[in-house]
């Protein structure tokens, strides 16, 4: 080495700061540094800029009021339109019971001028014409029946289902289904007419629900429900061994709905309205011979048949 030369100062080497040294003497950037710094200067948690200056409670509260302001202008409007809803609520529940009158009577006078036809019908047929037309009427459910039968009651069963656990509750109403199956069973039983209250059923005849509605043929029925038969002595036996009758009296202990079979004498069942059919064939005429005599009558060169009492060939 040579000495330093004299009248120029000394130069000490510089070194280069280790990278990996400064970052773990000073991990934080000087830019959070500075804001901390900052906030300690302003005295609260968070520079003032804008709505983030406002403390977090201001927010909370401004946000609750909003939310209460918009709850109670939706309440006075629900009030304000109830008024509206219940008058048209009233006024469709008196369109419907006018209705529903109105119905009765025509039914009423529709029933009267089914007699006076009646009248006028069997004073212009002969004696045996009228008798068996009646009897059609009545096998087919387009006339007045009376008799004695059975009546089949069901109603309901109370609601006493435990509002918390739900114990008790069940199919504890009367459904459609058990009109139809009651119905099906006193048919089978031997019925020859049947009405529920008081709507004569027919071969086209229809049980049905709508919502919480039982139609029968398309008409509204409650609850509760009697369902009248009338046939023979037997029908009430017949009924109550019937499969039927085991369901219903097994729904009936397991849901508490009301069933119940009791004989009736002297019941009414009122006719059936005349029936809206939209097919319909005419009945087939004898055929005319090559003679112009009907293949059928005595002068005929077919066969011919003889006929038994109860109309079958041999």
């Amino acid at each position: 080495m040579s000495a330093p030369r004299p009248g120029k100062p000394r130069q000490d080497r510089v070194y280069a700061p280790d990278f990996l040294t400064e970052l773990f003497r000073n991990p934080l950037d000087p830019g959070y540094a500075d804001a901390a710094a900052a906030r300690r200067g302003s005295g609260s948690g968070e520079p003032a800029r804008g709505w983030r200056a406002w403390p977090t409670r201001s927010v909370s509260l401004v946000v609750v009021v909003m939310l209460g302001f918009l709850f109670a202008v939706a309440y006075r409007q629900t009030l304000a339109d109830e008024p509206g809803r219940s008058k048209a609520r009233s006024g469709l529940v008196a369109q419907i019971r006018d209705r529903e009158s109105q119905t009765d009577r025509l039914s009423t006078r529709a029933d009267q001028l089914r007699e006076e036809v009646s009248r006028q019908r069997d004073a212009a047929l002969s004696g045996s014409a009228a008798a068996r037309l009646r009897d059609l009427e009545a096998s087919t459910g387009l006339g007045r029946v009376r008799g004695d039968g059975v009546v089949v009651r069901l109603a309901d069963a109370p609601d006493n289902a435990d509002a918390v656990t739900g114990a008790g509750a069940g199919p504890s109403r009367v459904l459609y289904s058990d009109l139809q199956g009651v119905a099906n069973a006193l048919w089978s039983a031997g019925a020859e007419a049947i009405a529920i209250n008081g709507q004569r059923l027919t071969a086209t005849s229809t049980i049905r629900s709508a919502g919480e509605a039982m139609l029968v043929d398309f008409r509204p029925v409650t609850g509760p429900y009697e369902v009248s038969a009338i046939g023979p002595g037997s029908l009430r036996r017949k009924f109550e061994d019937s499969p039927n009758a085991d369901l219903m009296r097994d729904v009936a202990q397991k849901t508490g709905l009301s069933f119940g079979v009791r004989e009736s004498d002297d019941l009414t069942l009122p006719a059936a309205p005349e029936p809206q059919l939209r097919y319909a064939k005419p009945s087939v005429s004898p055929s005319p011979s090559a003679s112009g005599v009907p293949s059928g009558s005595p002068g005929s060169s077919g066969p011919k048949t003889t006929t038994s009492p109860s109309g079958g060939g041999r």
